[in-house]
């Protein structure tokens, strides 16, 4: 089921025509529960990367610097002698390639959890087998006996 179908349940849902038509649409499509859902993990997603971004410039790259004979990342770059004498940073791209690191080695283990604790919860609600009643096994064992020996015969 695409996009293309869910507009087309919206269109014909007629409590949806009451309310009044674009807007009525739009309730409809906001007050699903996966657009709320998306909207809360892009504020999250954007406060947590705010967070990853200080413990980088803060904190990791100050003590990667003092390790690498005091190196300091913001200034560690250089300047094209041609042209308009561009300055390239390369520090700061490599401030931005660790804090993406960490950003998605976190995400991973989030989703990973997430997974985990889908998968027992499925395992919890999956139905058991029914218990066939002894009857009725072996009905169906006389049966099957019965199947095969036509076949042979």
């Amino acid at each position: 089921m695409g996009a293309t179908n869910r507009v087309e349940d919206i269109k014909n849902n007629k409590s949806v025509k009451k309310v009044g038509g674009v807007l009525g649409e739009f309730k409809t499509f906001i007050s699903r529960g996966n657009v709320i859902d998306l909207a809360v993990g892009v504020i999250i997603g954007g406060a947590f990367t705010s967070i990853v971004n200080s413990l980088v410039k803060d904190i990791l790259m100050p003590i990667i610097g003092m390790i690498l004979a005091g190196v300091n990342f913001n200034n560690l770059g250089f300047t094209i002698p041609w042209g308009n004498k561009p300055y390239i940073n390369v520090g700061n791209f490599i401030q931005t390639v660790i804090t993406f690191l960490i950003t998605a080695a976190c995400v991973f283990i989030l989703v990973k959890f997430i997974n985990a604790l889908n998968r027992k919860k499925k395992e919890e609600e999956k139905p058991e087998k029914p218990v066939v009643p002894e009857d009725i096994a072996l009905l169906t064992e006389i049966r099957d006996l019965l199947a095969k020996n036509n076949k042979e015969n």
